[in-house]
């Protein structure tokens, strides 16, 4: 029940922009700033790119209030909008790989000192390891894969949202999703036992 008032709130702070309320959007984006950011990052799989490209989502968002019409989920519309330009990000191959590694390399250097000052569980260090791999393998997904399986493991999308998102039929979605697992359940076949 709070879930269907959130999505009407959206849907009706969203109607409120539109109607030149600046209070609203404010709303909207500190509701769902950090979940976007979270979407794109799984993405793109680089933390300031992820910023940059949510901040040109809710830039998309105010600069199209005007012609919003509430026919969709608000949700889906916004997460329609970063699939977009996370996919437009990934095909115009912007990656910076070389500076990706070593942004990576000085990260994991910095975690490790980190580490060694506090000890750690056995536990959590093996789960982290396990964490990266999974979201490795995800990551090598093709793009559309890849958005489908963020969209419905990490988001909780519905098939349909997903297909509104990715402009395609519930049916490809499927077929994206189930493809996709059977991709990970390979690479990631070391991990069961």
């Amino acid at each position: 029940m709070e879930a269907v008032a959130a999505l009407e709130r959206d849907a009706e702070l969203m109607l409120r922009v539109r109607a030149g309320d600046t209070t609203s959007f404010a709303l909207l984006l500190e509701r769902h700033r950090t979940p976007v950011v979270h979407f794109l990052f799984r993405m793109v799989q680089n933390q300031a790119v992820a910023e940059e490209l949510a901040q040109e989502v809710f830039l998309r968002v105010y600069r199209s209030r005007e012609r919003y019409e509430p026919t969709a989920k608000f949700t889906t519309w916004l997460f329609r909008i970063a699939t977009h330009l996370a996919l437009n990000w990934i095909r115009d191959g912007k990656k910076e790989k070389g500076q990706e590694s070593l942004n990576e390399d000085l990260i994991e250097g910095v975690e490790r000192q980190v580490a060694d000052q506090q000890p750690t569980v056995e536990q959590e260090m093996l789960y982290e390891v396990k964490l990266r791999e999974v979201r490795d393998a995800i990551g090598m997904l093709p793009a559309k894969q890849r958005a489908a399986v963020v969209m419905h493991k990490y988001e909780e999308l519905e098939y349909s949202q997903i297909a509104r998102a990715l402009s395609c039929s519930e049916s490809a979605v499927k077929s994206l999703l189930f493809r996709a697992y059977e991709t990970l359940r390979a690479r990631l076949s070391h991990m069961a036992s």
